[in-house]
């Protein structure tokens, strides 16, 4: 094992009366931060630049510089320092002279995941995990839950659509929230319910192997309070073989998936299953059983793993005892996170009418592959147009490490415009680009590595009726709508979104 978990243990304590939060903007950082001030905590922070997250927490109270400088430490005023410093684990460099002051001058620095700990350990925490859709499923469990009058405190990793927040302090006494597995920071909480989507390696340059990794959600397992629960979706091998696991240990273990996958399990208690998916609209029909309940709801989202991710929620709500019809009708009132299959236009008349332009944030082989599949409902429900996959890869070690299951995964496209490689907090590796992908993939597809000329190059390969995703957890967001007005021309009235 490459990494010892020993040393991660759960976190208890006092929260600090005020704090002072290095990259504050952040989307996990700012969930913290209004949860912070809801709670009277002061806050201080800095960024790079101004957002909405930033304007949205100083409205709440927070004081906030941009830019980087030890002189942040006392934006308190009058010469007093925060209680503690408060950084995200993998963000922050040690050159950072906020973070080397806040070492100098012996204050306390923590983690967004310790913060998240204190935040959570009087509630009742129902925490979502895995290699993929964490944030839909902590969001469709929040929507859940909300329309079953629980009002829970929740901190998500993307901002939810309809309420356009990623974090809030509620009245009641169940806490939703992510459970980050990238730097094992999972292992400082002590949830109520855990519940596991999948298990797929992933940060390998953190935990150097397949097994170490698998071996990190086991001792998330082992961190589930006495007489909670485990969930697990059964259609995941990995995930279905850590209940097991759990099972042989004690542990009370729910299982979700289709009949099938179910039956292939036997040792599993069924916590849910998935009797029938259609897909209608642009979303899809669900049919399923929780517990000894019959439920039918319509999603929003396209793809089945979307109403997998909806019986998750579903199943961790039963277990903080939430009412499953009103779960159901809030999952169908559920409109989506924002960066997850977000929808930015259709282009209403001209050379390219009725394409439609999204945005997500996969970045790993299997959510390219779901995302690509669900638009690939969209054009069959249409009986028209292609699929355009708009891709730039998220760290060079990812990319060396699964340029061949990039390369399947986009080729489920019908084309594809490739960027370069998003670097992140990483150094650029020898031989590593969009074009490592590109040589590989078996449709038409375009490398080009500048990022201006990216909807140039979409606008020569798109049709009418086309369904097209930018796809990335880096700037390829900021495409999308770029995309719009390109394939809309002059007219900005031809997109309507």
């Amino acid at each position: 094992m490459n990494v010892n978990f020993d040393g991660f243990q759960p976190v208890t304590g006092e929260l600090p009366a005020s704090v002072h939060m290095i990259g504050i903007g952040g989307a996990g950082m700012s969930g913290i931060a209004r949860i912070l001030l809801a709670r009277g905590i002061r806050v201080t922070g800095s960024d790079v630049k101004e957002s909405r997250a930033v304007v949205g927490l100083r409205a709440m109270g927070a004081t906030i510089a941009i830019g980087h400088d030890r002189a942040n430490l006392e934006l308190a005023g009058e010469g007093e320092l925060p209680e503690a410093v408060v950084i995200s684990f993998a963000a922050i460099p040690k050159t950072n002279p906020e973070l080397a002051g806040a070492h100098e001058l012996d204050i306390p620095v923590l983690k967004r995941s310790d913060v998240l700990a204190l935040l959570m350990q009087d509630s009742r925490a129902l925490l979502i995990a895995g290699t993929h859709g964490k944030t839909s499923t902590t969001s469709m469990t929040v929507a859940a839950l909300q329309a079953a009058g629980l009002d829970p405190s929740f901190a998500v990793g993307g901002l939810m659509s309809k309420a356009g927040v990623n974090a809030h302090q509620g009245s009641g006494d169940v806490f939703v929230a992510e459970a980050d597995e990238s730097d094992a920071s999972l292992l400082t909480y002590q949830p109520q319910v855990a519940v596991i989507t999948n298990i797929e390696p992933d940060h390998l340059d953190f935990f150097g192997d397949d097994e170490t990794y698998y071996a990190v959600f086991d001792a998330f397992a082992e961190r589930i309070k006495d007489g909670g629960h485990l969930v697990v979706c059964a259609e995941d091998p990995h995930a279905a073989a850590l209940g097991e696991r759990a099972v042989e240990r004690g542990i009370n273990v729910l299982a979700y998936g289709g009949e099938e996958a179910l039956a292939e399990h036997p040792t599993l208690p069924v916590g849910a299953v998935l009797h029938g998916w259609t897909p209608v609209g642009g979303g899809a029909r669900v049919e399923a059983t929780v517990g000894s309940t019959s439920v039918r709801f319509e999603l929003h989202q396209p793809g089945r793993h979307m109403a997998l991710n909806a019986l998750a929620a579903m199943v961790g709500g039963d277990c903080v005892g939430a009412d499953l019809g009103r779960m159901a009708r809030g999952l169908g009132e559920f409109t989506g996170v924002r960066r997850r299959f977000d929808y930015h236009g259709t282009i209403g008349e001209g050379s390219f009418v009725g394409a439609r332009i999204y945005d997500d944030y996969a970045h790993h082989p299997t959510e390219v592959s779901a995302v690509l599949g669900a638009a690939r409902e969209l054009v069959t429900e249409a009986g028209r147009g292609n699929v355009i996959a708009v891709f730039q890869p998220h760290l060079y070690s990812r990319t060396r490490n699964f340029a061949d299951e990039f390369a399947a995964a986009l080729s489920l496209a019908d084309k594809a415009v490739l960027l370069d490689v998003f670097g992140a907090r990483e150094e650029p590796l020898p031989g590593v680009d969009g074009a490592l992908i590109a040589n590989k993939m078996t449709i038409p597809v375009t490398y080009e590595p500048h990022f201006a000329s990216v909807p140039a190059r979409v606008r020569e390969i798109a049709e009418p009726h086309d369904v097209i995703l930018t796809i990335g957890a880096g700037s390829v967001t900021m495409l999308a709508d770029e995309i719009v007005r390109e394939l809309s021309g002059d007219n900005d009235e031809q997109a309507e979104s």
